[in-house]
Order: C-alpha cells, then structure tokens, then sequence
C-alpha cells in the first residue's frame, strides 16, 4: 500500500500491494501479475537501452457513476500533444529514484499531484505494467496501476499544461456503442474511445484496451467502425 507518512530521504516511501483492494479490481491486479510486454504493444524499449524513461499513473476509482478511471487533456497549446486526452504522468526527475525499480512510482504520483491536483497519500498502487515505447516522442513508459483510495479533490493545476481534468465510468469505456477504431492521417490504426466530445486514441487507448482485453472486461464491439483523429462530438 502507498503511504505517505513515511519519509526517506525526504521522499514518500512507496510499496506496491493488492492489500484491501476492492474484489472488482482484482482481474486487473491478477492480470498485472503476469502480462507480457508484447501481449501490451508491438512497440517495446530499445534494447540499446535508449529513451526517456517516464510513468504514468493509471489510476481506478469508485465513484457515483460506478468504478471509473481518471484521465486528463492535455492543453491545446502545447508543441506536442495538444488537447489529447491522456493518464497523468510524465518524464522521471532526478529525484524520483532509480528508473528500474521505484523511480516510475515516484514519478507517477508527483506528476498526477502536479498535473491534477490529487492527493497521493490517498492513492494505493497495486501493479506495474511492463515498460512500453513511443517511438514519435522517444519515451519508454511505464504504466503504474493504483486504486483511489481515499478521493481528494481534483482539477487542473497549469492551464498551460492541462485543459481538463475527468473521470470516466468504466462501464463506459466498455460500451461497444463508445469503442471505434482510430485512424492516423498516416494510415495508421489503434483502438479509441468516444468520452463526450474527446477522442481517447493513441497510447493511452491501447493501454486501455489491453487491460479491459487481459482483465475479461472487454465487451465485443466493431473493429470496422472507423473515425479520424480531429473527431468531435
């Protein structure tokens, strides 16, 4: 379990654990426990050892609308990125630690308290994910899974950064009305969500997609259902 008050070094210590977790997030854990990066993504970390190593906190909360899942939009006037819905995180610092083992914890709870404004000694981490790749950006990416144990108040830090900070049922994200095909001005193709007006694509809906797949959530839906990436509502 993630607790806060215990300091090392100035750092919040932090533990992964299944400890206390609600039984319906126990597929997701069982399925963390022994996935494979390739059952994930085609794209996996240079074995060169090349990439900007970084996390993002993959976040599950029960909210009035049932288990949900929280999400950010990234600021439209951002160089790269501009106003796509994402999982906080980002880039590990120096502080955070070594980046094979707790550093992507750290760097995935400060960002989320930097870019939404959360709590983290409420948040309870309970699976990481293999390191992934994005070969456009050069990141290596680990996804941390956490239960939201005990909610706090959320909203956007830096409207530099973030335009919008929500959560999403995970009931939606399942509907096969909601689920469509995204494609790439390239030609490229990858799992997307219809969220309201917003569009989640890219690496963000592929991790999604694989952990509603491996976690038995997945609910049969049409693959041949396509939209561009500039979707709106």
């Amino acid at each position: 379990m993630t607790r806060a008050s215990e300091q090392q070094d100035g750092q919040v210590a932090v533990t992964v654990s299944r400890d206390g977790l609600p039984d319906w997030l126990d597929p997701v854990a069982s399925a963390a426990e022994g996935i494979e990066p390739r059952q994930l993504s085609r794209f996996l970390p240079p074995e060169s050892g090349a990439g900007r190593q970084s996390a993002v906190l993959v976040l599950f909360g029960d909210g009035d609308r049932g288990p949900e899942l929280l999400l950010m939009e990234r600021a439209g006037s951002l160089r790269s990125h501009a106003g796509q819905p994402s999982f906080p995180g980002g880039a590990l610092d120096p502080e955070d630690g070594d980046p094979h083992t707790t550093g992507p914890l750290h760097a995935a709870l400060r960002e989320a308290e930097e870019e939404t404004g959360l709590d983290p000694k409420g948040v309870q981490i309970f699976g990481v994910l293999p390191k992934l790749y994005i070969p456009v950006s050069g990141f290596v990416v680990t996804p941390v899974l956490a239960w939201w144990r005990q909610p706090s108040a959320i909203g956007v830090v830096d409207p530099g950064e973030t335009a919008r900070v929500f959560t999403v049922p995970v009931a939606h994200l399942t509907d096969p009305e909601y689920r469509v095909t995204a494609v790439h001005p390239r030609g490229h193709k990858g799992p997307a969500f219809l969220v309201g007006s917003a569009l989640v694509w890219g690496f963000t809906a592929g991790v999604i997609d694989r952990i509603l797949h491996y976690s038995g959530w997945e609910r049969p839906w049409d693959r041949s259902r396509q939209v561009p990436l500039d979707w709106h509502a």
